[in-house]
C-alpha cells in the first residue's frame, strides 16, 4: 500500500502489516513497489515481516513508481485551463500502451458546457464522464466503474482533481491528511505513494504526479504509438503500404477515415506530434 524509509506496508485480509524486504530483492535490482501484490512471511516472535516473493506485474510506471494499474482517471476542465488535447492524448495512448483502461473526465460542466470535449473522446470509443461542482454530473457512474479496480488520477493543476476526489471518496482528504501528519510535512511537499482502500476500490495518491511525468518517462515506440489510438484499430493492416506511418501516405485507410470524419482530427493531430517527437529515437533509448 505505501512504501516508506525502507519499510512497506502491506494489506492483506482487512489489515496492514509492517513489512522489510529480503535482501535478495536489492541484489536482483528489483524492489517491491506501490501496487505490488506479494507473499510475505509473518513471524511468530516480535520480528518482522518479511516480503518473500513479489507476483507478476502486468504493468509498471517509472514515475511516479507504481504498478499494477487498472485504469488511468485523466481529468481535464472546459475552462481555467482550457483542454490541451495533445496532452490529454498523449495521457491516453500512456495508458493503453502500459495496458490501463484510459478514462476521461471533463470537469467545469457548470462554468462552460464540456459536450464537444466529451463527444471527441466518446467517438474514440473512450469511456468519459462529465463532472461539475453544482452536483450536476455523472460522478456516481463513475464511482460504479472503478468498483474492485486500482485507480490512478491524473490532471494538470487547476483541472478540479481534488474536487473530483474529494467528491468521489470524502474519506481520501482525512487519511492523507493523517499520512502527512506522521511524516511530519506538507501535504503537498512529500513524495510518498500510497493505495488508499475506499469505496470498495484502491485509488493511488501520488503527489507530485503530473502530465509531464507521463509524457517525459511513458514515450512510446513509433511502431507501437498506431497501437494506442483505439479508433485506429479497425484500419490498420488495410493501408495500401505495410510500412504506413498514417501521415501522409498515398492508400492510407487511417488518412481516409480521418477524411470521412470517422477519426476525429484532434485526435489524428496528436498522432502526428507524437509520432514526430519519436521517430528518431531508437526502441532501445525508450526503455
Amino acid at each position: 500500500m505505501k512504501s516508506i524509509g525502507g519499510f512497506y506496508y502491506v494489506r492483506c485480509d482487512e489489515k496492514e502489516y509492517e513489512c522489510k524486504a529480503r535482501g535478495s530483492f536489492r541484489k536482483k535490482g528489483s524492489s517491491p513497489l506501490v501496487g505490488d501484490r506479494v507473499i510475505f512471511s509473518v513471524p511468530e516472535d516480535d520480528g518482522f515481516c518479511a516480503i518473500e516473493a513479489i507476483l507478476p506485474r502486468k504493468n509498471k510506471l517509472k514515475r511516479p513508481a507504481l504498478c499494477n494499474i487498472d485504469a488511468l482517471v485523466i481529468v481535464c476542465s472546459t475552462v481555467n485551463p482550457l483542454p490541451n488535447f495533445t496532452v490529454i492524448d498523449k495521457m491516453t495512448a500512456a495508458a493503453v500502451n502500459n495496458h490501463m483502461e484510459p478514462i476521461i473526465v471533463v470537469s467545469k460542466n457548470d462554468i462552460k458546457n464540456g459536450d464537444e470535449v466529451a463527444r471527441i473522446y466518446r467517438h474514440a470509443g473512450l469511456e468519459v464522464f462529465q463532472c461539475a461542482a453544482d452536483g450536476e454530473d455523472e460522478s456516481d457512474r463513475l464511482l460504479a466503474l472503478l468498483q474492485g479496480k486500482v485507480t490512478a488520477f491524473i490532471g494538470n493543476s487547476g483541472v478540479g482533481k481534488s474536487t473530483l476526489l474529494n467528491r468521489l471518496f470524502p474519506g481520501l482528504s482525512q487519511q492523507t491528511g493523517q499520512i502527512s501528519e506522521k511524516l511530519g510535512r506538507g501535504r503537498h511537499t512529500t513524495r510518498v505513494v500510497e493505495l488508499f482502500a475506499l469505496e470498495g476500490c484502491y485509488v493511488a495518491d501520488t503527489p507530485g504526479f503530473s502530465t509531464v511525468d507521463l509524457q517525459r518517462y511513458e514515450m512510446i515506440d513509433k511502431n507501437d504509438l498506431q497501437h494506442c489510438f483505439p479508433e485506429f484499430e479497425p484500419y490498420l493492416g488495410e493501408c495500401m503500404f505495410t510500412s504506413c506511418a498514417h501521415l501522409c501516405e498515398k492508400g492510407c485507410r487511417v488518412l481516409e477515415a480521418l477524411a470521412d470524419g470517422e477519426i476525429e482530427k484532434t485526435r489524428h493531430n496528436s498522432y502526428v506530434t507524437m509520432y514526430n517527437e519519436v521517430k528518431d529515437i531508437k526502441h532501445w533509448q525508450l526503455k
